[in-house]
């Protein structure tokens, strides 16, 4: 069982940064991969980006490649999504979740392959 947490949205203008964290407590968190997604009112959750369980590989979705990054603190139960050069189609609810374990590197973008979810926290990106 894991309990997930996400904390740092706000409101920030274009062209701003932000740094979420998502805190787990429950002892799997160290050993399974992590994901961030988000959902903009009307539309479907989508990717945003992943983690394997120790921090050594990545991946991104197009949207945000080279202006966000995901890392994680195992010895802190806790993963983190840095933004910067933010924009207003940036603007959702995001959620970090964890991975069911199996086969993550097809399925790392699919939300149907993430077991927990956080209740969100909201980032609001203005022009």
């Amino acid at each position: 069982q894991l309990q997930l947490v996400e904390s740092g949205g706000g409101v920030v203008q274009a062209g701003g940064s932000l740094r979420l964290s998502c805190a787990a407590s429950g002892r799997a968190f160290t050993s399974v991969p992590m994901g961030w997604f988000r959902q903009a009112p009307e539309k479907e959750r989508e990717f945003v980006a992943a983690v394997n369980w120790n921090g050594d590989t990545t991946h991104d979705a197009d949207s945000v490649k080279g202006r966000f990054t995901i890392s994680r603190d195992n010895a802190k139960n806790t993963m983190y999504l840095q933004m910067k050069s933010l924009k207003p189609e940036d603007s959702a609810v995001y959620y970090c979740a964890a991975h069911r374990g199996s086969f993550w590197v097809a399925t790392y973008s699919l939300p149907g392959s993430y077991e927990y979810w956080g209740q969100g926290t909201q980032v609001t990106v203005s022009s």
